[in-house]
């Protein structure tokens, strides 16, 4: 196998607009590509330097809102992005102390949820 990363994760949400406007203000992600193609509009974000971008996908191309559990998000300072989502309005729980790190969740204004973690020194 020659696998190298995840390229994409689709987000399923109700509005493009909303979401972007979640996704880099909040979260502080970039925007990637912002384009229309016919009446589908490809909305691509992704953390800054990041391999792995998040296409914001709506019903209208077959994706259910609030559909996506899972995804982690590694950080550097867990505590001062939980305080940082929860001033820009997020649902954000924890943090949580486990062996192999401290995790939060956190859902966009979709319901889809995040794990957000700091990973324990090794």
């Amino acid at each position: 196998m020659n696998i190298t990363h995840a390229k994409i994760v689709t987000v399923p949400v109700s509005d493009q607009d909303r979401a972007k406007d979640f996704y880099v203000s909040a979260l502080g992600f970039q925007v990637v590509v912002d384009q229309q193609a016919g009446p589908v509009r490809w909305l691509q974000v992704a953390p800054r330097g990041a391999q792995t971008g998040f296409t914001l996908a709506t019903a209208a191309q077959g994706f259910t809102p609030g559909a996506l559990t899972g995804v982690i998000l590694e950080t550097t300072d867990l505590d001062a992005d939980c305080a940082a989502l929860v001033k820009a309005g997020a649902t954000v729980e924890g943090p949580t102390d486990f062996p192999w790190g401290r995790q939060a969740t956190l859902t966009d204004p979709d319901g889809n949820g995040f794990v957000l973690q700091a990973s324990a020194e090794a």
